[in-house]
Formats: C-alpha cells, sequence, structure tokens
C-alpha cells in the first residue's frame, strides 16, 4: 500500500521496522536510514531472518537537510519517520517540506545546547505543512503518544470533561547493570536532571528535579518511588485540551538510579557544555553515554513489566467520576517478538501505528498536528492488535496526593 523512509536506528527504530514488516499488506516498501549504515543493516538482517522482508538501508546524516532531502526523492517513500535523536527534528521536517512528503516523529524537538523541551520550534511550521498540503504528525510514541490518546478516548468515552489529569510512567524491569538507561543515555539524563514542571490552573509551576516523589502500587510491577517530571505532552495537552486544571507526569526511578545519578552530576559528567581535555573539547554527557550500555544490548537480559497510563478525574453528566487507563508490557515477550526489550517496544509500536494509519488515510489532514487531535479509537484499536492491550478501570476517587 505504501513506502516508509524511517530515519533512526536505535531500539525503537528496530521495533517499529519488525512491526512493520510484519504488517506488510501495510508497509509494501520499508527503507531505513542511520548515521551508522551498519546498525541499519542489523536491523535489517533481523527483520528478514524473523519475517522474510527485504530492507533497503542507507547512511544519511540527518543533520544535513539536503542530502537528507536528496534521499528521500531517491526512496519516493509517502512517509518519513523520524526515529532520530529530537535534535535532528527540525532538519528532517525541513527535508520533508522540500521534497514534499509527510512527516511523523515520537518525540519533540529540543536544541543540543539546552534542556528545554517545547513545541513551538515545531508548531511555528504549521503554515509551510498547510501550504504544501502535508502532514506533520508529532509525538507517536508512547509518552508521547499512547498517553495522549488514552485521554482523548477517556475523554470521548468516559467523560464529557477532564479536570485533573496525571501521567503514570513505570519501568519495573531489571537489567541487570549497575547504572544503564533503557533508552538513548544522553536524552534520558537531559530529561531526568531538567527542572519539573507540572501545568495547574493555567501556570506552568517549576520544581528542582526530583525534588517530589511519591510512592504508587502498579499492576504487575508492584509498589513503586514515581517522581514529578515535565514531559512534552502536557505542553500540547494543556493547549487542545483546554478544559484541564492540572497535568503532571511522573517517573519511577530505583534507588541505585538515583543515587548513582547524584554523584554523575556531582562530579559534573551530566554537563551539556563542552570542556576542554587534551587540547579538544568534550562534551561530558557524551562521553558518558560512550561508556554506558547501549541501551538496545539490554534486552537479552531485561526481566520483568512495564506500567504506563493515564489517571483522570473529570465529570459525566455533572458526577465527578476518576478513570485509570493503562497498558502492561512484558520485557521478554517483547524480546522475544522483535530482540528489544519493552521500553523500546512500547515507543516502537505506537510509532508504526501511527505511521500505519497515515499511510491508509485514516489519520490525514494538512499542517502540524498533535497525536491527540486525531480520532483516537483506530489508534486504541491497533494498540490491542499489535502488542500493547490496554485496560480502564474506574476508581473510587481521585488521587490522594
Amino acid at each position: 500500500m505504501a513506502k516508509v523512509l524511517v530515519i533512526g536506528a536505535g531500539g525503537v527504530s528496530s521495533v517499529a521496522v519488525h512491526k512493520m514488516a510484519f504488517n506488510a499488506d501495510i508497509f509494501t516498501g520499508i527503507a531505513l536510514a542511520s548515521r551508522t549504515k551498519t546498525k541499519c543493516d542489523a536491523i535489517a538482517e533481523s527483520v528478514k531472518q524473523r519475517t522474510g522482508i527485504v530492507i533497503d538501508t542507507f547512511q544519511i546524516d540527518a543533520d544535513d537537510v539536503i542530502a537528507t532531502t536528496a534521499l528521500i526523492r531517491q526512496v519516493q517513500p509517502v512517509l518519513v519517520v523520524n526515529l532520530a535523536l529530537p535534535y535532528q527534528d527540525l532538519h528532517i521536517m525541513d527535508a520533508c517540506l522540500e521534497a514534499g512528503v509527510n512527516y511523523m516523529d515520537t518525540a519533540n524537538y529540543e536544541p543540543i545546547d539546552e534542556a528545554r523541551f517545547e513545541y513551538s520550534w515545531q508548531w511555528a511550521y504549521q503554515e509551510r505543512f498547510k501550504a504544501k498540503g502535508l502532514m506533520a504528525l508529532l509525538g507517536s510514541g508512547f509518552d508521547p503518544g499512547v498517553t495522549s490518546v488514552f485521554a482523548t478516548w477517556l475523554k470521548k468515552h468516559k467523560l464529557d470533561t477532564i479536570r485533573t489529569l496525571d501521567i503514570l510512567d513505570c519501568n519495573g524491569g531489571d537489567h541487570g547493570q549497575h547504572f544503564a538507561t533503557n533508552f538513548n543515555p544522553e536524552i534520558n539524563i537531559r530529561e531526568v536532571t531538567a527542572p519539573a514542571r507540572h501545568y495547574l490552573n493555567g501556570q506552568w509551576i517549576e520544581t528542582p528535579a526530583l525534588s517530589t516523589k511519591q510512592t504508587f502500587s502498579f499492576e504487575g510491577v508492584g509498589p513503586k518511588n514515581m517522581y514529578l517530571m515535565y514531559h512534552e505532552e502536557l505542553e500540547s495537552l494543556a493547549k487542545h485540551l483546554p478544559e484541564i486544571e492540572r497535568i503532571r507526569f511522573w517517573m519511577t526511578f530505583g534507588d541505585a538510579y538515583i543515587t548513582h545519578l547524584t554523584v554523575l552530576q556531582n562530579v559534573g559528567m551530566t554537563r551539556i557544555d563542552p570542556v576542554m581535555y587534551n587540547g579538544q573539547e568534550v562534551v561530558p554527557l557524551q562521553f558518558l553515554k560512550a561508556v554506558l550500555p547501549e541501551p538496545a544490548s539490554l534486552g537479552a537480559t531485561t526481566k520483568g513489566k512495564t506500567n504506563i497510563g493515564d489517571i483522570a478525574t473529570g465529570y459525566k453528566d455533572g458526577e465527578e467520576r476518576t478513570f485509570y487507563i493503562y497498558n502492561i508490557c512484558d520485557h521478554e515477550e517483547a524480546y522475544a517478538e522483535t530482540g528489544n526489550q519493552a521500553v523500546s517496544y512500547t515507543t516502537g509500536v505506537p510509532a508504526m501505528i501511527g505511521a500505519a494509519l497515515m499511510v491508509q488515510g485514516v489519520w490525514s489532514g494538512a499542517g502540524v498536528f498533535n497525536i491527540e487531535q486525531m480520532d483516537p479509537d483506530p489508534y486504541m484499536d491497533m494498540l490491542n492488535a499489535h502488542g500493547l492491550p490496554w485496560q480502564v478501570k474506574e476508581l473510587a476517587g481521585p488521587l490522594e496526593f
């Protein structure tokens, strides 16, 4: 039905490309490009062994707009799926505009020299995409992505309005390492060490990173400490669900992770500004990334489950009600299917689903869209059908914290 070009060759990309190959009736051609072609080739070989589908692979520096545009024209996809680094979003969007091709990503743009998640840069592309009749879909991962669709599904089917929304992200997996991150270490550590922010009555409230902690018992995992953080879907949900009074994002971390991260911060290894070493500039966090375990290598040893979902309190027919909607994903099952652990799986599967809905024309439009602006029902149906089944239950009342 359609050919797509996937840019990026990490764990999320591996899952997305495997799942695309499993759905060859939708994705009749798949091309994969990255700065390191050997990573693309390894994914392509795994896909061929598991599905028999042949993936075309290419080397590309996605920061080079001219080269990326040329590759898009060479491949001739109907959609570019950006699973590269968030720093590269705008360059890939520029290339899509130049080549006249639709665009999709899983994470919003972030400047390389500042840990600042903000949609303004990508929303500024609205008129350019609209003028060319092209669609750019932002944030079709899990969070952002599924968590945003969970919210709009609840509003469509369970609540007339949403008053408060809490997004809870729990990774209960154990990879056996002293310290490692389950996705790109540079992005993960920048995200975790940035100041926390949450939305309250039309204002953003900022607090120090990892300073607000609660304990929550997650089904399939058990009780875990979770910390208030900022995540980009808070910004877009506050815009597109304007009746919301409060939105918060929580993520779980074990005590060992927090201890290691604190030490790394204290000695300057999480800095994102360059320092001079032996006559050359080195960014400490990028060096740290080079010596930490590669997240894609953790799949074989990771055991346990993830549990990610939304708790929404609002009104239905004038009565206050609270619903909890969530997915539980097993690390070992994800690895058996795609060769990747559940953190990559829970982002890669939604990337495939968003791409499938776009190339089939189920979701369409001209301009730049966040995922919560789309009809949630076909997305929710595909989550159940492609490895991320969800469940919803009504709670006795709102969260107590």
